[in-house]
């Protein structure tokens, strides 16, 4: 432990997955802040939180918070984690990191200049089995890579008024599924250098599947489809000329994988055996990089620089099947 003391932003569900995760692994969560006490107080007695606060001006402005978890829905992620920054705290922002790029840069620079962490959480790439496939890659097991593929698609609520259906809310398969196999692919593959995307657009003009089919550095290749309405594999491959790595389902949470041979034989087998969902290696890189120094990220696995970048390629994604979200008006996104 660094000595970080945490705080959280907003109660949802993907905020008692952080704090259970948290627990588990022995860090110091201090505060809790909600838009209202009844919701701090039942979020802080779970979790055994001392201090809940009934709003985010509130946490922001606690001496005793050092970092805080940002998980509001997508369209606040710029403006709580703003609010934090500004009030001298670090940040680890829900994924996506932001509604679009313009939004990710301005907290960019609010972050280099008051010389905080801003941290995308996008957990999957902390986890143990990716540590090792990036290792294996680096280590040319693979040979040159040649192609990507990944899928992220679960069978969700099809209600309209729900926020996953609803565009001012930033509602989407691309924000919240999507951006699991568009950050993969980065991970593995870099910046693409041509994007095609495809989309179905449901009654209330947000996306219920994506497809993407880019290029990249050297002429590989990357595929990814991604669905709200329909539940899939959930699987991953990485093809290189002298190997291929298959991730099995669900690739982007603890899982096991294999990497096999041009013959089929399998060269190594990997099992993930971890505590709880999986999200304390994201809190444990948080707080390494700020005992570091690294306010910038750059050592991080998913550096600010980069979270940056794939904000802007979510948000040519969205101009080629045509989804804007309110809130952005007529401004280039």
């Amino acid at each position: 432990m660094t000595g970080l003391r945490w705080g959280i932003l907003a109660t949802g569900g993907i905020a008692h997955s952080f704090a259970s995760d948290l627990r588990t692994a022995g860090l110091d969560l201090v505060a809790v802040g909600s838009r209202s006490q009844a919701s701090a107080d039942k979020f802080a007695a779970e979790f055994s939180i001392p201090r809940a606060h009934a709003s985010y001006e509130a946490l922001v402005a606690d001496p005793d918070v050092d970092i805080i978890y940002v998980s509001t829905p997508h369209p606040m992620h710029h403006a709580g984690a703003k609010l934090a920054l500004e009030a001298g705290k670090h940040v680890l922002v829900e994924k996506s990191f932001t509604l679009n790029r313009a939004e990710a840069e301005d907290l960019q620079r609010i972050a280099t200049e008051r010389g905080l962490l801003a941290m995308e959480a996008m957990w999957t790439r902390y986890l143990p089995h990716m540590v090792r496939i990036r290792e294996i890659i680096a280590e040319g097991t693979l040979g040159e890579i040649r192609a990507v593929t990944a899928d992220h698609t679960q069978l969700l609520p099809s209600d309209p008024t729900h926020r996953l259906n609803a565009l001012e809310l930033g509602g989407g398969a691309l924000l919240d599924l999507g951006i699991y196999p568009v950050s993969f692919i980065w991970d593995i593959l870099g910046a693409p250098t041509s994007i095609k995307a495809v989309a179905r657009l449901v009654e209330t003009g947000a996306d219920a599947e994506v497809a993407t089919l880019m290029t990249h550095e050297g002429g590989a290749v990357s595929t990814s489809i991604s669905s709200s309405r329909a539940a899939g594999a959930n699987v991953a491959t990485i093809v290189g000329t002298q190997a291929r790595i298959e991730i099995d389902r669900v690739w982007y949470c603890p899982t096991s994988f294999r990497v096999i041979g041009p013959d089929g034989s399998v060269l190594e087998s990997y099992e993930s055996e971890i505590d709880g969902r999986g999200m304390q290696y994201q809190a444990f890189a948080a707080e390494g990089a700020v005992a570091a120094g690294d306010t910038a990220g750059a050592l991080l696995p998913l550096p600010l620089a980069e979270s940056v970048a794939i904000m802007g390629t979510l948000d040519e994604i969205r101009a080629q099947i045509g989804v804007r979200y309110p809130s952005e008006g007529n401004a280039n996104v």
